[in-house]
């Protein structure tokens, strides 16, 4: 039945958006928001729930980006960052799966979703149309021009005009056409005072040791094999204008009625893969998940990712994808295409693969129910980076570790600082692979306005939440969808209340920004949830030894007692009710080891308590996620702070944590 109401949501929203395709040349709103990625529906939501005219302008067929796109094994770092509607739409992804909240999920129900979002708030969306030409007067866009995705033609181009643009695209055309400045590539360490940007070579997704580069192993004269560069490796550190790999996040099925099996693709060479077998004759396999990140979906579905020193990212072959042209662009899609589709056939079918990884593979098959219109298979290639905009603030390393602060936040990250590889060379007669990075380890950390606007007097009516102003390796921590969510929403935001005060969006008064995504985090009015987290040392009461632990809670910290060492404590969480109501009570619990079996805490209503023992084999972290809200019920709160939830250390097995409390108003 779901999968019938999110076919329903596709059709009713595409004719929802379909009148703005007809043949009228010139088409105003307030604000234009160019690219239908996660961040591009969230940001025209916003704006049209803010009473704004918005038109949504995404140049292929599909609305969500990666997000829909095979990106259902979503990154995170901490739930905490996730907030507004980044964090509704993960409800709303819960919702359809009988969940609070879920993270992992079929791409068409994050389409459903976002087609949703566009039926919900009634603005325009314009198909298949892309941008050709930016007309500014003085630092102001005035309009731009637009063509055919598919069918470019001068007399069926179309002229948008608006009072605020908004870049949300991968790519960041409207940003460069618009006379942004930006980077490409890898600043070297000095530029920005950097430790890990530029050329790195460290072991994460690396070859072992002895895996020869020549066609003829030892002999440099028959050539290097297909993948390698004959480039010299830079000194650590050095910049560049290469970027980290592509690939696509692999959507398959291994349900048999739902499969359609991986043939023998266009241009097919496996040749691509001899390097694959050379490393598996160093470290053989005993499944296909030694050879990709196999991450399971809902529905017996796949997000397969890279893994290892050979894989589906295709290292080195996408450096000219960023300021390439729209053929350029395309061609350099079709060869990760073809590279990722034959490299699924090659491990099914070539003889030289083991006869059980062959029959394992053969178990998996593209699903007839996902991309039902682009041979069932995704519409997005992930561009982990293209170009990123020098704005009024340049977010660092030193941003991510917590080192320097922002006052102007209006998002927060907290994945970790990661590249993927950048190029894959020859180094002492051994092919190694250039350029990944993973550094995990830090709290969630402010992103300021200033690296989402552009210089004033460069351009003084744009935003861009997604190509934002960071340096590569920054923006290897930033480049998550669902802080792109969040990005969107703020500058929405932000551009609404530009239109309203008729002022630059470098004016904008970041305050107002910061209360509104506060006050009204669902851009509808409605009353917003009440969360009460171990740092509101206003809203928290301690009793008893609680140590504080970093790393793996929700939000900065987490508090943990362990009764069984001493005497067993508690820590009472007190909201702020705005509002009297029904709420759904949660209680955040990371993931332990050493944890307690059994919990007991009190809920108290603001008249009577009530007793519960929450079992933490409940517990289903899913994802990227470190833990997971588990539900206390429901209660009739009284406004104020006469409400709390107590956790307490009574009859423990193990350790006690106290980390966050949410207070859901019922709907």
């Amino acid at each position: 039945m779901k999968n019938h109401i999110v076919t329903l949501l596709c059709a009713l929203t595409c004719n929802i958006a379909g009148f703005a395709q007809k043949d009228t040349p010139v088409l105003t709103a307030d604000i234009c928001i160019y690219g239908g990625t996660s961040s591009g529906v969230i940001a025209a939501y916003t704006a049209r729930k803010m009473g704004k005219t918005v038109i949504l302008i995404e140049p292929g067929k599909h609305l969500g980006g990666m997000s829909s796109g095979g990106l259902g094994y979503t990154d995170i770092g901490n739930k905490y960052v996730v907030t507004g509607l980044a964090r509704d739409f993960y409800r709303r992804i819960g919702a359809h799966y009988g969940k609070f909240e879920q993270w992992i999920f079929e791409p068409k129900v994050a389409e459903g979703i976002f087609n949703d979002y566009v039926k919900r708030a009634g603005f325009t969306v314009l198909f298949e149309r892309r941008l050709i030409k930016v007309k500014k007067e003085k630092s102001r866009i005035k309009e731009i021009i637009l063509e055919n995705s598919y069918q470019p033609a001068p007399a069926t181009n179309k002229t948008v005009r608006a009072k605020v643009f908004v870049d949300c695209t991968y790519e960041g055309d409207l940003m460069a056409r618009s006379g942004v400045s930006y980077a490409v590539g890898r600043e070297a360490n000095g530029q920005y005072d950097e430790t890990i940007n530029g050329v790195e070579l460290m072991n994460g997704h690396q070859f072992p040791d002895g895996i020869d580069p020549y066609v003829v192993p030892g002999d440099p004269k028959t050539g290097l094999l297909w993948g390698v560069s004959d480039q010299m490796v830079l000194p650590n550190g050095t910049g560049n204008k290469m970027v980290q790999a592509y690939n696509f996040r692999i959507t398959l099925t291994n349900i048999p009625e739902n499969r359609i099996p991986v043939s023998r693709p266009e241009n097919y060479d496996p040749n691509k893969y001899a390097l694959l077998l050379r490393l598996k004759e160093k470290q053989p396999w005993k499944t296909v998940a030694d050879v990709f990140i196999w991450s399971m979906m809902p529905n017996g579905k796949t997000d397969i990712n890279n893994k290892g020193g050979f894989s589906t990212d295709m290292i080195g072959m996408n450096w000219e994808y960023p300021e390439g042209d729209y053929d350029k662009r395309a061609k350099i899609w079709k060869e990760h295409e073809d590279y990722t589709k034959g490299l699924l056939y090659f491990i099914g079918n070539d003889p030289r693969i083991p006869g059980h990884i062959r029959s394992e593979m053969k178990q998996w098959g593209y699903p007839k129910d996902e991309y039902t219109d682009n041979g069932n298979w995704s519409h997005q290639l992930y561009i982990r980076e293209a170009r990123r905009m020098i704005g009024e603030l340049v977010m660092t390393e030193q941003h991510c570790q917590g080192k320097v602060r922002v006052k102007d936040g209006v998002g927060m990250a907290a994945y970790g600082m990661d590249s993927h590889n950048c190029e894959r060379l020859v180094m002492n007669g051994q092919v190694r692979n250039e350029g990944n990075v993973e550094v995990h380890g830090f709290a969630p950390y402010a992103i300021s306005y200033r690296a989402i606007i552009p210089r004033q007097k460069e351009v003084e009516n744009l935003f861009v939440p997604v190509c934002l102003s960071a340096t590569h390796i920054a923006y290897g921590s930033i480049r998550m969808e669902p802080v792109f969510m969040v990005l969107g929403q703020s500058s929405a935001i932000a551009a609404c209340q530009a239109i309203d005060k008729k002022i630059p969006v470098q004016q904008v008064d970041v305050k107002e920004v910061q209360n509104i995504l506060k006050n009204d985090p669902l851009a509808d009015g409605s009353t917003r949830e009440v969360l009460v987290d171990n740092e509101d040392s206003d809203l928290v009461h301690i009793t008893g030894n609680w140590k504080k632990e970093h790393n793996g809670g929700y939000g900065p910290t987490y508090l943990t007692n362990d009764p069984t060492a001493g005497i067993a404590g508690s820590v009472r969480f007190i909201p702020k009710v705005i509002k009297n109501g029904d709420y759904h009570v949660y209680v955040y619990f990371p993931k332990l080891l050493d944890a307690s079996t059994l919990t007991h805490i009190t809920i108290y209503d603001g008249e009577r308590a009530t007793e519960k023992i929450v079992n933490q084999s409940d517990l289903r972290v899913e994802g990227q996620t470190s833990g997971e809200w588990l539900s206390l019920g429901a209660y009739k709160l009284i406004q104020g702070k006469k409400a709390y939830v107590e956790v307490s250390g009574k009859n423990a097995d193990g350790v006690i944590v106290a980390d966050a409390v949410l207070f859901v108003p019922a709907k």
